[in-house]
């Protein structure tokens, strides 16, 4: 199975560890030192070797960062985790931040002493970060120390070795479009911007570019690996030959030259004395442009050339993307049917959990397009649980599904022609009504994203109060966004794309967002409801005077139909609802064999009142 439930952290050795790395701090000549969750490729999904704020604190989330200073130990999360972190960390040695209202910078600004000395290691912090930082400490003349080497890592005597995953080739059937082709386009930009090379820091990116995938860490396939890019012979791929095969290592001659992860920094110096390098401010740890600058080099900032056209996927991704849902919708459906027959409180989260990822491999056998891996660890939270955003159960927190609660999954999966990512909130048993009215407020904000139409221009952040008026009228929200980008057989959270009160980032023909509303109540249930989408050309709108983009939906999966009060619900809203769920039924029915999960697939399709 891909999934654990026994989670490697141990908060217990919180109060030690924590006074292990301030007795570094002396020797270092620093005041404070700063842990973030991010690895040397800045990624969202990190190895095991790269795990330090779960080792230090307890903390096992997927964004967060940890200001030790000689007094105290914080945790700054996003709302997400909130709830998570009283639970994770011992609260006697760390106190909880606020990753967005008073991030680390702006919490040193505000309560940091004066002169104080902050230690980074610039492997782990972007120079977008750290521009902040600097600021922030220089508003109390402070000063940013770049350590030569890691503090924390000196302490974690049993750090796991780096991962060493084998790379596969993602063949043009899937990726659409020719490596070479990718190539020649970067190339031009490059060219454009008068450098003499770009730095592909993004090991998503890197795998885009050159049409390969990998397993250096959790449910992402992509390789830890890097590349240079420049206007002159091939490509540089720092990529471990260990993880490359003999057809592999034939295929990428034709497009780079591979080399070693340790001929990097030599080779990126080399370059340096050649001209301009590229560089995405944002993506790349401050080391790299730290290395340019010290060869003599010039950084000029620009995004990452392949960070845009990756987003926005060609029809053939698109069409991989279309029917690796319909296949997963199977799986889905089979799964709910499975669970609709336990009697409550005779199945637990992970028991759940288990018989979907189970689904999965039995339909990916079936349809011969084997299921890889899962695209993130699954939620699956029963009443209070399900209240806890990120919730992520464990043998420890396993509990049953019992008679009048709401039970939320939320999982994905890694097909080789597409990633999935499905929210689904059903009723175990009889539901009070208060859950029902905030089921149905939330599922009007899904409709309201679905339903979309939007001038070319518009961003991410002109459509998230769509998703969120209904509940704002009832006088709730959620503390996440509405939706995050997908990748094609890669990230499950891509950027730059989103739907988020944040997201500057105009929406554009191919990219594939989430739309997933949501309602938590702490100590009681959550409501989450998610599909797929992708931006499409809108048909065109009689009496219109410009054309318009809007979504086409990638999810095929029922909602439950028990836990909606159609009173609440508009005459188009309905008609959305039983529209979906015709054509969910009309799309599965025939990926499915079992009679009974036919009939149940029937009863969940049939209209709305």
């Amino acid at each position: 199975m891909f999934q654990s439930f026994d989670i490697k952290s141990a908060p217990q050795f919180g109060r030690e560890r924590v006074a292990s790395l301030r007795a570094r701090f002396a020797e270092a000549s620093i005041d404070g030192f700063l842990v973030p969750r991010a690895d040397e490729y800045q990624g969202e999904y990190v190895p095991a070797s790269a795990e330090r704020l779960s080792w230090l604190t307890g903390f096992t989330g997927s964004a967060g960062v940890a200001l030790i200073t000689a007094s105290q130990a914080i945790v700054f999360v996003d709302g997400r985790y909130t709830t998570q972190l009283k639970e994770q960390v011992d609260g006697e040695v760390f106190t909880g931040g606020d990753l967005v209202g008073e991030p680390p910078h702006l919490w040193l600004r505000h309560h940091g002493t004066k002169g104080f000395r902050l230690g980074i290691d610039p492997w782990l912090h972007t120079a977008a970060e750290v521009r902040r930082l600097r600021k922030a400490l220089e508003e109390i003349d402070g000063s940013l120390i770049f350590l030569p080497s890691n503090p924390l890592d000196a302490i974690w005597t049993d750090r796991p070795a780096e991962p060493v995953g084998a790379v596969a080739i993602q063949k043009a059937d899937h990726a659409g479009t020719l490596a070479s082709e990718k190539i020649a386009a970067i190339v031009e930009q490059v060219k454009d911007k008068k450098a003499a090379a770009v730095l592909i820091t993004d090991p998503s990116s890197v795998a885009w570019i050159f049409n390969i995938r990998g397993s250096d860490v959790p449910h992402t396939p992509h390789p830890l690996a890097r590349a240079i890019v420049s206007t002159e012979g091939k490509p540089q791929l720092f990529l471990d030959q260990r993880k490359t095969g003999i057809e592999v290592r034939a295929y990428l001659a034709q497009l780079a030259e591979q080399l070693p992860p340790e001929a990097f920094p030599v080779r990126l110096q080399d370059w340096a004395k050649q001209g301009p390098i590229l560089l995405d401010a944002d993506l790349a740890p401050l080391a790299l442009s730290l290395a340019i600058e010290e060869a003599g080099g010039t950084v000029i900032e620009a995004p990452d050339p392949a960070r845009l056209p990756r987003a926005c996927k060609n029809r053939t991704e698109l069409e991989g993307s279309a029917r690796a849902h319909l296949q997963d919708g199977a799986a889905v459906v089979e799964f709910l049917h499975w669970l609709d027959r336990q009697p409550a409180g005779s199945v637990t989260e992970i028991e759940s959990v288990r018989a979907l990822e189970a689904a999965r491999l039995r339909v990916g056998e079936r349809m011969q397009n084997p299921l890889k891996d899962i695209s993130f660890d699954t939620i699956s939270g029963a009443g209070e649980h399900a209240a806890i955003m990120h919730y992520r159960v464990t043998s420890e927190s396993d509990r049953s599904l019992n008679e009048g609660e709401l039970f939320l999954i939320d999982s994905g999966a890694q097909y080789i022609n597409g990633t999935t990512d499905i929210t689904r909130t059903v009723a175990i048993g009889t539901v009070p009504e208060d859950r029902k009215r905030f089921f149905t407020l939330v599922l009007k904000g899904m409709i309201a994203i679905s339903t979309a139409r939007f001038p070319k221009g518009t961003r991410g952040c002109d459509l998230d109060p769509l998703a969120r008026i209904a509940l704002w009228k009832a006088g709730g929200d959620f503390a996440h966004g509405t939706g995050h980008g997908v990748g094609s057989y890669l990230s499950v959270h891509e950027g730059p794309q989103r739907i988020s009160r944040l997201s500057t980032q105009e929406l554009l023909a191919g990219m594939i967002l989430s739309n997933e509303p949501g309602y938590y109540r702490p100590g009681h249930f959550g409501i989450r409801i998610e599909n797929l989408i992708h931006v499409r050309d809108a048909e065109e709108i009689a009496g219109g005077d410009m054309s318009m983009l809007s979504f086409e939906t990638l999810t095929w999966c029922p909602i439950d139909r028990r836990l909606v009060l159609p009173e609440l619900l508009t005459t188009d809203e309905t008609e959305w609802l039983n529209g979906y769920h015709a054509q969910t039924r009309e799309k599965l029915m025939p990926l499915i064999e079992d009679a009974e999960v036919r009939e149940w697939l029937a009863r969940a399709t049939e209209p709305l009142g």
